[in-house]
């Protein structure tokens, strides 16, 4: 069966079934992750608080419009 057969073939699953899929990519994924690049309690905690500031304020960030066009005035382009 090709990638595209499979793409294909996708919506025609059940929901049981596509999160059956979702958790068996899961552990083919996993068995290549390596172990020294999983988060610290130090970094967990640091993106909860991140995530903590957006939800509370959602307007306290920066759109990718506007991160794109500093970037790109850094870069000089």
């Amino acid at each position: 069966m090709s990638k595209n057969e499979i793409l294909a073939g996708l919506p025609e699953l059940t929901r049981a079934d596509r999160d059956e899929v979702r958790r068996r990519l899961a552990e083919l994924d996993t068995d290549a992750w390596d172990e020294s690049e999983r988060l610290t309690d130090t970094e967990r905690g640091i993106l909860d608080s991140r995530l903590a500031a957006i939800e509370a304020d959602a307007d306290a960030g920066s759109s990718w419009k506007e991160v794109e066009s500093r970037l790109r005035s850094r870069l000089g382009k």
